[in-house]
């Protein structure tokens, strides 16, 4: 049975606040086992024993949650050995992450973007801002805190289609922790 972790977009901000208990248990009301929550920003760690695709399975969670929550929740899964492969992905130099005011990030995507979007996405970085894309997920170690950049975050969803955005910390810790 594949393990997976399903990244919420949105949670715990503004409206749409949900404790991680709550949020188990709906999990598991769905038939998903194992379940765990990580931190109270949305992050899910699930095994699904039906073995659905992870399309049909992002898709009934999707759903799930909505009729549930009441609210429209974008579901962003990876399996463990996506997000191991993640965590270990080291695109900028510790010297760069040192000279940064921000904290390295990654954007979850929902498909892997083209390169026209890739190249609409990197034009919107700050002139000390770095971005990689790799695959599904973009890299990006912005110069100062997410609060703070003047990166257009709705022009990036634009380019790169709608994700969901982690630390880098975060997701190095979800891989440790479940995913080893």
């Amino acid at each position: 049975m594949e393990r997976y972790v399903a990244f919420l977009r949105g949670m715990n901000l503004g409206n749409r606040r949900i404790k991680n208990p709550e949020l188990v248990a709906h999990f598991e009301a769905i038939g998903l086992e194992d379940v765990a929550t990580f931190r109270a920003s949305g992050n899910v760690v699930l095994i699904d024993p039906a073995g659905e695709t992870e399309s049909k399975l992002q898709k009934r969670i999707e759903g799930e949650l909505d009729e549930r929550l009441g609210y429209d929740v974008a579901v962003f899964l990876r399996c463990a050995k996506e997000v191991t492969a993640i965590a270990a992905r080291k695109p900028f130099l510790a010297a760069a992450i040192e000279r940064s005011k921000g904290k390295p990030q990654v954007d979850l995507l929902a498909k892997k973007p083209s390169a026209k979007a890739v190249k609409e996405a990197l034009a919107l970085a700050g002139a000390d801002d770095l971005m990689v894309v790799e695959g599904r997920e973009l890299h990006w170690l912005p110069s100062v805190g997410l609060s703070e950049t003047e990166v257009d975050m709705k022009a990036l969803d634009a380019a790169l289609g709608r994700g969901t955005m982690r630390t880098a910390g975060t997701i190095e810790a979800i891989a440790a922790k479940y995913c080893g």
